[in-house]
């Protein structure tokens, strides 16, 4: 049972676990960020060449 105790109560890896934990949410932050303005952007080239569009044809 001590192998079990020290396996419980060993936390080396928990310093690499918390920065995985970190870079895996910054990353989704980040994409999720990326997304939402890709589609912002999209919206206004549409607005834009429907303008562009509509004035050559007049």
């Amino acid at each position: 049972m001590p192998t079990l105790k020290t396996f419980w109560t060993d936390e080396t890896g928990a310093t690499a676990l918390e920065y995985a934990l970190i870079a895996a949410l910054i990353f989704l932050v980040a994409s999720t960020a990326i997304l939402a303005w890709g589609d912002s952007m999209k919206d206004h080239y549409e607005t834009l060449g429907d303008k562009i569009g509509g004035a050559l044809t007049d």
